[in-house]
């Protein structure tokens, strides 16, 4: 800005990508994918704040209002147009929730964004890539499948980088929740006969799958601890398709 130099897109962090040791690599992943591609892109640092969405799912509208009002403002203050985020739930607030209070931008998911980098011949994946030949299995964030309609960029995602693509029993619209939407991931779970993310990743591993690829930080959080529960993180690895892409990147235009 104190160049008086604008970015394509700003990369939203988010406060997983941020804070969370585990999404801190999905965000390293995703940043190497930008430099890489010569996308020319900004962070906010620590003016970001979060979008409030866990506020509002769990019912604080005044902190979710204060907390968007003041993201709109410094968003505006730079003159943002663009948004790419890791996170389905920064994503959707941003796309359905935020216009109502003024804050209008374009914004896009980052799998999306990695399936159009693809598209334009912008990312090349190694011929031997380090998947190639993987069985992998994709599970569908709430906020990104249902919520907004986005089921195909990730699986193209996937299927660029010449993998077994294993879909499980429910997909798609009818997709399993991972236990985390919905503020669910900050407070006790209501007593029942098994935990979600225990029986969604059961459903993950019934696929046979070497990989569980995901593109939300709390369906990962979620879908790793389905896999320790069941003592198999030495046999199945839980991956965002950012990471994926990353470490399967050959020379870039």
């Amino acid at each position: 800005m104190a160049a008086g130099e604008t970015p394509e897109v700003l990369f939203w962090v988010g406060c997983a990508g941020s804070f969370d040791q585990r999404a801190q690599k999905i965000t390293k992943a995703f940043a190497t994918i930008l430099e890489k591609t010569n996308t020319k892109y900004a962070i906010l640092g620590k003016e970001e704040m979060c979008t409030g969405d866990p506020a509002r799912r769990a019912g604080n509208e005044f902190m979710f209002q204060m907390m968007a009002y003041q993201n709109i403002q410094v968003l505006d203050g730079y003159g943002i147009k663009k948004i790419v985020t890791a996170c389905p739930h920064c994503f959707n607030i941003f796309k359905n929730e935020y216009p109502a209070l003024g804050g209008n931008y374009e914004v896009i998911h980052h799998a999306t964004f990695l399936q159009q980098l693809i598209d334009n011949g912008k990312i090349t994946m190694n011929q031997d890539g380090a998947f190639k030949g993987k069985k992998i299995t994709y599970h569908d964030s709430c906020y990104l499948g249902r919520a907004n309609g986005i089921y195909d960029a990730p699986r193209k995602v996937l299927e660029a980088l010449d993998v077994e693509l294993i879909e499980m029993k429910r997909c798609k619209s009818n997709g399993l929740c991972c236990g985390a939407g919905g503020a669910q991931m900050f407070k006790e779970e209501e007593k029942g006969d098994i935990r979600v993310n225990i029986e969604r990743s059961n459903e993950a591993l019934a696929t046979g799958a070497n990989i569980i690829a995901a593109a939300c930080p709390f369906c990962n959080t979620m879908m790793t601890d389905g896999v320790k529960n069941k003592e198999m993180e030495a046999e199945v690895a839980v991956m965002d398709i950012a990471e994926l892409v990353a470490a399967s990147l050959a020379t870039t235009n």
